[in-house]
């Protein structure tokens, strides 16, 4: 009784923290229960030549044509935790409600060395680690200001907790 107690305690901090709201919409139940199912090699997900800015102004528009949201994945393909998150969001149950609610654009940070001018925009003049993720509306207005960075253990986190984060914004 007292770890549910604590549980339900802990609950409570995490959804009243700053930048932390309960889930705006439902999240699809994840078949995977762990990431230890993904498929190996993990994929690539970032292209390290792509022209950023050009991608960014792409998801925007698409995302406007479509309703949806823009998630700013930022990242680099060195980052076990960016790649885990790669392979959770490709699985076929998950894949199905990301694409409803998301245009995702990876971006290659590097080493925190390049197009570091996308974060900046958005007032993170600092990446605290990756993979970071900037959630923008269709106006693009961020909308998860100082929830940038909860995926950055991501291979420590199970697959169901990871798309619960991102069920946080969509409406």
């Amino acid at each position: 009784m007292k770890l549910r107690a604590l549980a339900v305690a802990g609950l409570i901090a995490f959804s009243a923290a700053p930048g932390v709201t309960l889930a705006a919409t439902k999240a699809p139940a994840v078949a995977l229960r762990s990431i230890d199912g993904l498929p190996t090699p993990l994929p690539y997900p970032y292209n390290e030549t792509a022209d950023a800015e050009a991608d960014l102004a792409a998801a925007i528009k698409k995302a406007k044509a479509h309703k949806k949201l823009v998630l700013i994945d930022l990242g680099g393909n060195w980052c076990g935790d960016c790649r885990v998150f790669a392979g959770v969001i490709e699985q076929p149950d998950v894949k199905r409600w990301v694409d409803k609610h998301y245009e995702i654009v990876a971006i290659d940070v590097g080493r925190y060395s390049k197009n570091m001018q996308i974060p900046a925009r958005y007032g993170v003049d600092k990446l605290k680690g990756v993979p970071s993720f900037l959630v923008v509306d269709t106006k693009g207005k961020l909308i998860n200001d100082g929830a940038f960075f909860a995926l950055t253990d991501a291979r420590h986190m199970t697959p169901q907790s990871i798309v619960d984060w991102l069920a946080q914004w969509p409406k």
